[in-house]
């Protein structure tokens, strides 16, 4: 028995009510930064609202020490990006395409830096790094990070293509492409969508990221540690205004790569019904 309409209609409106607490309850914290990097501040702690200034955002630079841990985290990001985008990608697709005796055992291996506690595998690697007397900093710091950016990246690609089409890589051989170039001109294609959010996600988790990489930085201040010492002794709108920016940064480019995307499956849209009508013609 249908429920009625009055019912139904309860359920939408309690679903819409609820979806948009829920969304304030996700951005109110976001946007509570964004409106404090335009703050101006009375004493050392950008913690209480006095008046709207522009100081912040025209005078960005004014502590060195924060500046320096910004664009480390940011070289370390980019590093971490690049490599954990490649192994992941590549392990992906060994995990969906082919089949062989570890493919469980390793799937489940995967999965453990998701849900191990970060505290347990950022002390972990410690005791690694000072068992075989190697000095912490930035190689540390990436291999830290890349071990657990890894699994994201290969869940991610593995849930973008486990319903690819092998049948477009057996046809781009079978007219004499060689592997790596059927890879470059079909499978890496299709599966970009995928592997542009897992590079995205990654240098997200790379610059958010604080435990594991406090416990293997050493000397070396990343952004999150840097505000995390300076928080001891003041807060300026600065840190505000370099997580606005780029909160922004970021925005831009999820929509940039929605809209690709978008066009993308657009234009595959047209040439397999070009190729159909071909066909049937």
């Amino acid at each position: 028995m249908n429920p009625p309409n009055w019912l139904r209609a309860i359920g939408r409106v309690s679903l819409w009510v609820w979806a948009v607490l829920g969304l304030l309850f996700l951005f109110t914290p976001i946007l509570v930064t964004v409106i404090f990097s335009f703050n101006e501040p009375t004493g050392k702690y950008n913690y209480i609202w006095n008046k709207f200034s522009l100081s912040g955002w025209t005078d960005p630079f004014r502590y060195p020490e924060l500046t320096d841990a910004l664009i480390f985290s940011l070289k370390i990001a980019v590093v971490v990006t690049a490599i954990a985008t490649v192994l992941g990608t590549l392990m992906g697709l060994a995990m969906v395409k082919y089949k062989f005796r570890a493919k469980g055992m390793i799937g489940a291996i995967l999965i453990l830096p998701l849900t191990m506690p970060e505290i347990v595998l950022g002390f972990s690697l410690l005791t690694l790094f000072v068992s075989i007397n190697w000095s912490r900093g930035f190689i540390t710091i990436v291999i830290a990070q890349v071990m657990f950016s890894v699994s994201y990246v290969a869940t991610t690609v593995r849930a973008r293509i486990r319903g690819f089409d092998w049948r477009l890589e057996e046809a781009s051989l079978d007219l004499g492409a060689s592997s790596f170039r059927t890879f470059r001109k079909i499978t890496l294609p299709l599966i970009a969508p995928g592997v542009v959010a897992a590079a995205m996600l990654t240098f997200a988790l790379s610059l958010d990221d604080f435990i594991i990489t406090y416990l293997n930085s050493g000397l070396d201040n990343t952004f999150p540690i840097q505000i995390w010492n300076m928080k001891r002794s003041k807060v300026p709108v600065q840190i505000n205004v370099f997580s606005t920016a780029l909160l922004i940064i970021s925005v831009i480019l999820a929509i940039t790569v929605v809209v690709g995307g978008n066009r993308r499956t657009r234009k595959l849209a047209g040439l397999t019904a070009d190729s159909g009508a071909s066909v049937s013609s």
